[in-house]
């Protein structure tokens, strides 16, 4: 059983930071790509950012030059660097990885962001 725990979430002002951490846990023989998502009431979850197994990473345009997406493959762990955040980065925040042979997909149950004066 894979378990995807994610930490780091919360409210902040606008212009302020936020780490986010997804530690994987259980199961799990190699993980391809991990991601961030997030969704907001209303909206549909879209991609914040995501990184390969090789380092190469891909960012949502809302969020380039402000989020960065880094991982730590020892500790089966991945960051998600919020920089300058604005109320429309509020949103509940999942972490996704790809792994296995078989390319499965699993998520972890989320953290809210919150960016509000």
């Amino acid at each position: 059983q894979v378990q995807l725990a994610e930490s780091g979430g919360g409210l902040v002002q606008p212009g302020g930071s936020l780490r986010l951490s997804c530690a994987v846990s259980g199961s799990i023989t190699s993980i391809n790509a991990m991601g961030w998502y997030r969704q907001a009431p209303g909206e549909e979850r879209e991609l914040v950012a995501s990184i390969t197994s090789g380092g190469s990473t891909n960012y949502g345009d809302s969020v380039k030059g402000r989020f960065t997406i880094s991982r730590d493959n020892a500790k089966n762990t991945v960051y998600l660097q919020m920089n300058s955040l604005k109320p429309e980065d509020t949103a509940v925040y999942y972490c996704n990885i790809v792994a296995g042979k078989g390319m499965y997909s699993y998520w972890g149950q989320g953290t809210q962001v919150t960016v509000s004066s």
